[in-house]
This record gives C-alpha cells, sequence and structure tokens, in this order.
C-alpha cells in the first residue's frame, strides 16, 4: 500500500487559478477600452473587496467582529487630503502611506480595544471610529465638518490620474486576496482559526494568542486605510461624516455574510452580488435596503454558512483551498 501524500490543491483550484489570472488580465487593460464611469465604478468595487477581504480576515478567521473599522478607512483618506493638499506629496505615494499610518495608529488602538470582550469589543470599535470623526471634523485645515476637495489632483491630467487610480485599486484587491490565501495557508493561519474556535485550547497548544490576534486587527487597519486613500481619489472630495459613516462597515458586513464568511471565496460572490443589486435595485429608494434585508435574513434562514459556503459544504468545492488532504 503506498503512503498517504499530503494535497493541497485540487482539480476546482487549479481551474480557478486560471480563472483569476484569465480575469487579472483582462481587468489589466480596462483604462485601454472603458470609459470613465466603468473605471469609477470598477474602482468602487475593488474597494468594497478588499475591505471584505480584510473584514472576513479579522471576524471569519480571527473570531474579531469589528463594526468600527470605517475609523481606519476614514484615517487614510484623510491622510491623503493632508498629505497630497497641503504636503505636496503625489497623491499616488500617499496610498501605500495611508496604509501604513493605519497599521501604526491600530496598533495602540488594539492594546485598548483587547480590554474588552464580545459585544462590548464590536461597541469599543465603533466609538474610536466616532472619536475619530469628531476630532478630525474639528481640524480646520482639512475643512471642518463640511470637509474638502483634493485640489492636488488638478495638476496631474485626467487621462493619467484615473488609470493609475483604477490599477491601484485592481492590484490592492489582489494583493488582498492572495496576502490572506497566503496566510491562511501558513501555520500563522493554522493559528488564526484555532484562536477563533477556541482561545482556550489554542493557548494551551502554545499559540501566542494575544499576538496573533493583534497582528490580525493591524493587517485588517491597513488594508482599509488603503482603501480609503484610493477610494477619496477616486471621488475627489471627503468630509468626517462620510467617511467615518459606520455604514461602510455595515455594507462590508453584509457583504461577507451573505458570501460565506470564513471562506476566501465568500467575499468575491457577495460584492458581486452586492453591486449587482445595488445597480438594479438603488432607483427604487428605501425599497433597495428593504431587499438587501430581506436578502439576508433569507440566507440566514437557508444558507447560515453563506452562499459559497452552501455551495463549497454540497459540492465540495474550493477555488482557494487553505485545508491539507491525505490521498493515497
Amino acid at each position: 500500500m503506498s503512503a498517504p501524500v499530503v494535497v493541497r490543491a485540487t482539480r476546482a483550484s487549479r481551474f480557478g487559478a486560471g480563472l483569476a489570472a484569465a480575469a487579472l488580465a483582462a481587468g489589466a487593460t480596462l483604462p485601454w477600452w472603458s470609459d470613465s464611469g466603468t473605471m469609477r465604478l470598477a474602482i468602487e468595487f475593488f474597494s468594497f473587496l478588499v475591505m471584505a477581504q480584510m473584514w472576513n480576515l479579522l471576524a471569519g478567521y480571527g473570531g474579531l467582529v469589528s463594526i468600527g473599522h470605517q475609523a481606519f478607512l476614514g484615517l487614510g483618506g484623510y491622510l491623503l487630503f493632508a498629505l497630497a493638499n497641503h504636503g505636496g506629496v503625489n497623491p499616488f505615494l500617499c496610498v501605500p502611506l495611508a496604509g501604513l499610518a493605519a497599521a501604526l495608529v491600530a496598533w495602540p488602538a488594539a492594546k485598548l480595544l483587547f480590554r474588552l470582550q464580545g459585544g462590548y469589543f464590536a461597541i469599543g470599535t465603533w466609538a474610536l471610529a466616532e472619536v475619530f470623526r469628531l476630532l478630525l471634523a474639528n481640524v480646520s485645515m482639512l475643512g471642518g465638518g463640511s470637509g474638502q476637495s483634493l485640489m492636488a489632483m488638478a495638476a496631474i491630467p485626467r487621462a493619467t490620474r484615473e488609470p493609475f487610480a483604477y490599477w491601484m485599486a485592481l492590484s490592492a484587491a489582489v494583493a488582498a486576496v492572495a496576502a490572506v490565501y497566503l496566510l491562511l495557508r501558513s501555520r500563522h493561519g493554522l493559528a488564526l482559526t484555532a484562536i477563533r474556535d477556541s482561545e482556550v485550547a489554542s493557548a494551551s497548544q502554545g499559540v501566542d494568542v494575544a499576538f496573533t490576534k493583534l497582528w490580525v486587527y493591524i493587517v485588517s487597519a491597513a488594508g482599509f486605510g488603503v482603501v480609503g486613500a484610493i477610494y477619496y481619489m477616486n471621488i475627489l472630495r471627503i468630509s468626517p461624516n462620510a467617511a467615518f459613516d459606520v455604514s461602510w462597515t455595515a455594507y462590508v458586513i453584509f457583504i461577507v455574510v451573505i458570501g460565506g464568511i470564513g471562506t476566501i471565496e465568500g467575499p468575491i460572490v457577495g460584492t458581486l452580488l452586492f453591486f449587482a443589486l445595488r445597480e438594479t435595485l438603488a432607483t427604487f429608494g428605501t425599497w433597495y435596503l428593504i431587499a438587501l434585508g430581506a436578502i439576508a435574513v433569507v440566507v440566514m434562514l437557508y444558507a447560515p454558512q453563506g452562499l459559497w459556503g452552501w455551495v463549497a459544504a454540497r459540492f465540495d468545492l474550493h477555488l482557494f483551498p487553505t485545508r491539507r488532504w491525505l490521498r493515497r
């Protein structure tokens, strides 16, 4: 009898890799054949995809449910405006700097928030976002409560800034999916999922629970910071109430829960569904929000693991497998 072999890829995953490569190649050419409206919509789509992957990493794998991650989205956006408008820094260079700044702020914030547990932690993250909103609403240099426009982009020709903003958003989305995938296939990913299932049991096996939760919180915050800079570079205006609105996290939670929390494919499916519903139903006013709520209720009743979670369980289909199988 042959010895068992550890398998980490499946036929579906190889097909998924080819499909992703083809989609990436096609997406990279979009600025050469599409219009400005399509590029702006694509940037928004990629922004939500990055946020969904980061929130899923935090809550779906780390078990840390945050309803205030818009704090780092707003910080990333405001850092872009502060550096570009008032510091003379190239707006495109501000994008990675926004992610770095969000990560630096997340470190002391996590030290404070991790004193809270469960629902108290969730409420604490929202309170933190409100603190940042109130602080920036009182900074007159950044427009106060009314916000300001990104005047630094006026010096960059439209034919240059729109494609580069799109490619940055596409790169951020690819990097987010790839980073989460590679992370979960590593020993750090095993530690993270162990903590989600049981902190006590994982600690008894030698997992550094505090350190693991800290770095996953910082990584997710950095992702939101990058998105904040990209998104507000796209719309060219920011205000505290818009940048720190809790609806950002509410939409991201909808995307992850509907798509399939605790899976890499789930946020992708959820983002596609969210944008399809938004573009179809947004003209119906409040009925649009009612429809989102009704869909969420139906999915939670009949597929509590999310749409992709149901597909994966029903057909054993994994495009981004993170588990290991023993085959002979």
